[in-house]
């Protein structure tokens, strides 16, 4: 991998996180803290754990992808899945502003799902570019689909406040 690539799809998911994470302070609010949460909810640390990792993760596995199709003489590809992963990461950073900073679980819920399948699309075209090796992105669809349970549940739970 290039390190120039990996620089720019690392920026992107950093830039990613910051401003996922100046929304996530209203997970401190009192509004946040009154909603009724499911069993299966993580403790509060297990986020930024597993976040940092995906984000790790996201990084490294697309600037891995975006040169393997380059490599390939696949430009389109390459092109492609950068708009892909862009779209994705504007995605991750917009729940956490839907739903700390608007307090809009059902809206929170769908975006979830449409970030689930985002990642799920991701990983696909990893997998086209690398074959199986691209599927150590598969980490991201699967934590993004169970944030759209949760996300569900919380919504479910707080419908009549």
């Amino acid at each position: 991998m290039r390190p120039i690539t990996l620089a720019k799809t690392a920026s992107a998911v950093i830039a990613t996180g910051v401003v996922g994470g100046l929304a996530s302070r209203g997970s401190q609010t009192a509004w946040y803290q009154s909603l009724r949460k499911p069993s299966f909810q993580p403790p509060p640390a297990a986020f930024p754990i597993a976040w940092n990792l995906l984000y790790a993760d996201i990084a490294s596995t697309s600037a891995h992808t975006i040169d393997k199709f380059q490599e390939q003489n696949r430009d389109d590809k390459a092109r492609a899945y950068s708009v892909a992963l862009a779209a994705n990461l504007i995605l991750n950073a917009s729940w956490s502003w839907i739903f700390f900073n608007r307090g809009k679980l059902g809206t929170a819920a769908i975006a979830a799902g449409a970030l689930a399948a985002s990642s799920a699309d991701l990983t696909r075209r990893a997998v086209d570019a690398q074959g199986a090796r691209g599927a150590i992105l598969a980490p991201y669809p699967l934590w993004c689909t169970f944030a759209t349970v949760l996300s569900t549940r919380i919504w479910m739970l707080n419908r009549k406040r």
